[in-house]
């Protein structure tokens, strides 16, 4: 049980295959919602953007 085992996430790694111990993406939840539940706002959930930095004018002598 290492980096030689295929069915393992370990093992996978070594040999660089995929499969269902190490899926390329996550599995998307399907199913219906429940009917209780209120729709989440994306814009809520996002970070403010920081302000852009100014850079000084150079000098010239």
């Amino acid at each position: 049980m290492g980096s030689g085992d295929r069915k393992t996430r370990k093992g996978k790694i070594a040999i660089r295959s995929y499969g269902n111990s190490r899926p390329h993406a996550a599995k998307k939840a399907t199913g219906a919602k429940p009917a209780g539940a209120a729709p989440v706002k994306a814009a809520a959930a996002k970070k403010p953007a920081a302000p852009a930095k100014k850079t000084a004018a150079k000098k010239s002598a």
